[in-house]
């Protein structure tokens, strides 16, 4: 992917990009605000509402120099994100360390800031070394704040790496979709920065519905494919949070069009059809009997059982457990070769080479993918998370 053709930036307009439409092997063009005029009547289209936080921490040590701490994930101990986002005084997390080897094992860095003439100490230490990554303890005074507040506060946006440059005041709005509601990730589900309210007014005028799930994007997405085989990539687990209702709108639905806005969103609505099929075997009161691994999905693809009996198998499995939200891990990976079940259209952004995205992209719409690419490549399309997109059709079975 040449350089030149990665947005540094996003368009002053969010509805602005432009929209490059793939069915049935041709290819169209239009912009985002127009996007309604190429969904079917009563379709249903599906948002990830996961948001960004201030995950990058910068703390400067007494000989002045600085350590950088980019927060991936909770530890362990907590049952999910929320739960560790609202951790108040003192919280665990893994993390990425910038310029670790500067810092002593037991030394505590400390940032001090002030808003709105309140003063809030962060600290931190380190407690344990993992593969790649580091639990940091993280500790804070008022202790009356959650972590969320603090990341709020103290933190700043982790733009990916291939946008090289320092997040900026504007990127607080722009990396963030207008419809963001969970705290959780630390990258934006790209796709759907381009939706306005005006968007929204327009699919609602055609009668199309909208409905939203919660995956928590992790750094992982960034992961390349450096393996010589498929198999051999592991792909990162993300926190997903389904609300029942939601799970009673997608089986109500299977007859219409539904249409992820987004790989995560996609990754999360194929991934409740093989929940349903594993929540058939799972031990009732246990949500981790059901989180799905990285495979799982084509080894249980010859048990050949109908989207709705799964659905249906999930929703009693959440019945039975008194859950109103379903709150597991999806380690998915779809790639050339997966059967989809629920989903028929996905609105997305263009993904950078060796990655599972592209992979995501080539199982949907097949070997298509090359003459997609080829085309925004020629026709100035602007690529990754501030660039343009598409509306890419399932090829057909």
């Amino acid at each position: 992917l040449p350089e030149d053709r990665i947005a540094k930036y996003p368009l002053a307009a969010r509805d602005a990009s432009k929209l490059l439409i793939y069915k049935e092997g041709e290819i169209t063009g239009d912009v985002y605000r127009n996007i309604a005029q190429h969904i079917p009547e009563n379709s249903l289209l599906i948002f990830n509402n996961t948001k960004v936080v201030e995950a990058r921490l910068l703390f400067q040590k007494p000989t002045g120099g600085v350590i950088e701490i980019f927060c991936l994930e909770p530890h362990e101990q907590y049952a999910d994100i929320t739960t560790a986002m609202a951790q108040k005084g003192r919280v665990y997390w893994q993390c990425l360390i910038g310029g670790v080897s500067k810092w002593k094992a037991g030394q505590l860095l400390e940032k001090k800031i002030t808003i709105a003439g309140q003063e809030i100490t962060l600290q931190t230490n380190y407690i344990e070394k993992r593969i790649g990554t580091f639990i940091i303890e993280l500790f804070w005074q008022p202790g009356s704040l959650s972590f969320a507040e603090v990341l709020h506060l103290a933190g700043a946006i982790p733009l990916p790496p291939y946008i090289k440059r320092e997040a900026e005041e504007s990127d607080a709005e722009r990396y963030q979709t207008v419809y963001a509601r969970f705290d959780g990730s630390v990258a934006a589900p790209t796709a759907g920065l381009h939706f306005t309210e005006k968007i929204f007014t327009d699919l609602t005028v055609k009668h199309i519905q909208t409905d939203f799930v919660t995956l928590h994007v992790g750094a992982g997405t960034f992961k390349p494919v450096k393996s010589a085989t498929m198999q051999e990539h592991e792909m990162h687990a993300e926190w997903i949070d389904v609300s029942k209702a939601t799970i009673e709108n997608i089986l109500d639905n299977l007859d219409t069009t539904i249409i992820a806005v987004g790989t995560t969103s996609l990754r999360t609505i194929e991934s409740l059809y093989w929940l349903g099929v594993k929540s058939q075997e799972s031990v009732v009161g246990s949500q981790e009997s059901i989180h799905l691994q990285q495979w799982e999905a084509y080894e249980l693809e010859d048990k050949d059982i109908s989207v709705s009996y799964a659905l249906q198998s999930l929703l009693a499995w959440m019945e039975q457990n008194k859950l109103e939200r379903l709150i597991t891990k999806t380690q998915l990976l779809i790639a050339p070769g997966y059967s989809f079940k629920i989903v028929k259209g996905l609105i997305t952004n263009f993904h950078q080479p060796q990655s599972t995205l592209l992979l995501l992209v080539a199982a949907l719409i097949g070997t298509g993918w090359r003459k997609v690419y080829d085309h925004a490549l020629q026709n100035d399309f602007r690529f990754l998370s501030y660039g343009d997109g598409s509306l890419i059709w399932k090829k057909e079975d």
